[in-house]
């Protein structure tokens, strides 16, 4: 451009240029337009493209924070019956279970102590009456041999007499 300038020619207040020096000045604007155009569209594409990978990975990246999230919650958590439960929630209900379970075993336990007691005097007692219901028989029979020994001394006596 300041080649066509300084080879110009002046005419009153004008400047005279040739026109083959105008022609490859244009041609050169143009070139070099074309040029900064093709620039211009390859940046372009490839701004398109990097928008395409930044949003790929943006996708990715939000694909990975769920995944970790799933993967934390897993971790965290046990699954009991198909449900996800915390750790601190299965097990406070495991131990609730053992302390009832427990709690129970105790109650009968001790239930079961106590029949075996009731049983244990039950049995002495009815071993008692038992020795009891021996001594009355015994008594009874003895009293009853007397009574007809007495009977029977009685009717000889009357027989005789």
């Amino acid at each position: 451009m300041t080649e066509v300038f300084d080879k110009s020619n002046s005419y009153q207040e004008y400047k005279v240029v040739k026109k083959t020096q105008l022609a490859t000045l244009r041609r050169n604007i143009l070139d070099s337009v074309s040029t900064l155009q093709k620039k211009i569209a390859l940046m372009e594409s490839e701004v398109s493209q990097e928008r395409i990978a930044v949003d790929s990975l943006g996708q990715n990246l939000k694909n990975t924070q769920q995944n970790l999230i799933k993967a934390k919650e897993k971790e965290d958590g046990i699954e009991v019956f198909g449900i996800l439960t915390s750790k601190a929630t299965y097990n406070a209900i495991m131990w609730g279970i053992i302390l009832i379970l427990l709690l129970i075993s105790g109650f009968l336990f001790y239930r079961f102590l106590n029949s075996h007691k009731i049983t244990n005097a039950a049995q002495l007692k009815m071993a008692e009456m038992e020795i009891e219901l021996e001594d009355y028989r015994r008594n009874s029979l003895e009293r009853e041999q007397k009574l007809r020994r007495k009977l029977q001394d009685e009717i000889n006596k009357n027989r005789k007499a």
